[in-house]
């Protein structure tokens, strides 16, 4: 994609935005982290947060469901490890550092992926999206909150315009949202079942792909 993004390079963005992320992010991605969870939760059982950040996400899980984060970025994780301990979640089992394009689980080893804003903020988005699928087991999800650029006009001119700065901040303006359907067409064991437009302005949505047990068609 234009504007190529490094690991360090987000992991140092990300770095920077941990002491004000929640201040300035956590009231925009609210209704988006709220339906996510929801999803994730009414599948239930053990699910995997790649891009947990400072774990804002975290309190909102049902008791029930047992949660796995992992981020990119350290200090990010010092605060969620922080929120970990403060509010007493028994039901997260982990927060470690984590690659979304590598990631250290084995095959099939979560209900439920989910994704919070963090695809269009990696180097390479298909490769996570390839992660996010192996880790997950047959019958699950990976649930996703994700920008979505605009197709023309106006707002696509801009957000082309901003991609030099944002990507420097950690994130892409202009993503695509045939990015997922083109990565769901060249695999046989996911479907997109669900794209919804979130707040604000509907410049963001909650995707989700079902994960198969067999190839489309067959299950």
């Amino acid at each position: 994609m234009a504007h190529a993004m490094e690991l360090d390079q987000v992991a140092n963005a990300y770095g920077r935005w941990a002491p004000v992320y929640d201040i300035v992010f956590g009231p925009v991605f609210r209704q988006g982290r709220s339906a996510a969870i929801a999803v994730a939760d009414r599948i239930g059982g053990r699910i995997l947060e790649v891009g947990v950040g400072t774990g804002i996400s975290l309190p909102g899980y049902a008791s029930s469901s047992r949660v796995y984060g992992v981020d990119i970025s350290e200090p990010m994780l010092e605060k969620a490890r922080a929120r970990v301990r403060r509010l007493g979640l028994d039901n997260v089992e982990n927060i470690a550092v984590g690659d979304a394009e590598a990631l250290q689980f084995a095959d099939a080893s979560f209900d439920v992926v989910v994704a919070q804003y963090v695809v269009s903020a990696v180097p390479n988005p298909e490769r996570a999206l390839d992660e996010f699928a192996r880790v997950c087991r047959p019958g699950g999800e990976i649930v996703i909150t994700t920008r979505v650029g605009a197709e023309k006009g106006i707002r696509k001119t801009i957000e082309k315009g901003l991609m030099p700065v944002t990507s420097r901040l950690g994130f892409r303006t202009d993503f695509p949202f045939e990015l997922y359907t083109d990565w769901a067409a060249d695999r046989d064991d996911v479907t997109l079942i669900e794209k919804r437009a979130l707040p604000p302005l509907g410049h963001f949505s909650l995707v989700r792909f079902a994960k198969h047990d067999s190839p489309k068609g067959n299950a």
